[in-house]
């Protein structure tokens, strides 16, 4: 009796949990693509500079391998660029930031994380918020170094299709950078507030920036390990596609017709317990509302009893 009112109870917490949970992990995208060698090229829309990102690595510190992001933004007629870097790591959910080196004509500004801070989540929701910040350390050309605090807040604030010379990127999250400096030293005191924007593209990564100025870079092109789908790049010609088609033969009398097609029956799909030709959240309650009993249809394992391996086996094919 005991076992019964537990598998009662049990029931409807796994057809909720397996239920939220999958389809879930399903459709997570990843915005922001961190593997060594990946690159994304922007152009700014004057067509004056032109900004590389690029992951490289991986450097040991302190025991640890980290990614170097390396942005590179240079003027195009005169090939005078500033480089930032950005030590990384990456771990399931999140890449982390330990340390940033910013250059100019003017200061190289670094701080450090001692306590790693979230650079980008790999997966954006409307709403998202987060802070980097930290004692930085702004060295002038002139010899000078003066020290000082950075912050900045990170929010999700859209979500958007953007148009790129290197394809049409849909459901980019839009994240919003405020950026707050402050430096003080006997000669030179900073107070630097500004806005920045970034696009990402889910599975791409950036694909658009707006600088504090309003200058908008946008892709032109980009190299992933991991190739995402194709952009929409192009419109659909009829006219292609009228005159790749060949014009049917005309009939002649006397051909006899073709004999008719036999009906067949589809092919199953496995795991699909309900028998409507994909597996989703049907056949795993399905097999949820049987869990514990020995019903054939609903133990998919076949090892006699349906449990929590049958329904670990629907969720992993839910799509299939």
């Amino acid at each position: 009796m005991k076992k019964t009112l537990f598998l009662h109870w049990l029931k409807p917490v796994l057809v909720l949990s397996f239920a939220y949970f999958f389809p879930f992990a399903a459709t997570a995208q990843n915005y922001y693509p961190a593997d060594i060698g990946n690159m994304w090229v922007l152009e700014s829309s004057d067509g004056i500079e032109r900004s590389t990102y690029t992951l490289e690595g991986s450097e040991t510190t302190d025991g640890e391998a980290r990614i170097l992001l390396k942005i590179k933004t240079e003027e195009i007629s005169t090939g005078d660029a500033e480089t930032d870097h950005y030590f990384l790591t990456v771990d399931s959910d999140t890449i982390k930031l330990h340390s940033i080196i910013l250059e100019d004509a003017v200061a190289t500004l670094t701080a450090n994380f001692p306590t790693p801070v979230t650079f980008f989540p790999l997966q954006l929701e409307m709403g998202d918020k987060w802070q980097i910040a930290a004692d930085a350390e702004a060295k002038l050309v002139v010899g000078l170094t003066i020290p000082g605090k950075s912050t900045t807040d990170l929010e999700v604030v859209g979500f958007e299709d953007v148009v790129t010379p290197a394809g049409t990127f849909q459901n980019c999250a839009k994240v919003q950078l405020d950026l707050q400096l402050t430096a003080a030293g006997a000669f030179l005191n900073l107070d630097i507030d500004q806005t920045t924007y970034q696009w990402l593209a889910p599975g791409v990564g950036p694909v658009q920036y707006e600088n504090s100025d309003g200058l908008i870079f946008s892709l032109i092109s980009f190299n992933l390990l991991t190739t995402p789908e194709e952009p929409d790049t192009t419109e659909q010609d009829d006219t292609t596609e009228e005159h790749l088609t060949p014009e049917s033969p005309p009939e002649e009398e006397g051909t006899p017709e073709p004999p008719p097609v036999e009906d067949t029956m589809p092919e199953p799909v496995p795991y699909d317990v309900t028998g409507d030709g994909v597996v989703n959240i049907l056949d795993l309650t399905f097999v949820a509302t049987r869990f514990g009993e020995s019903d054939s249809d609903a133990d998919v394992t076949g090892d006699g009893t349906v449990n929590i391996l049958d329904l670990v086996r629907i969720a992993q094919n839910i799509g299939n």
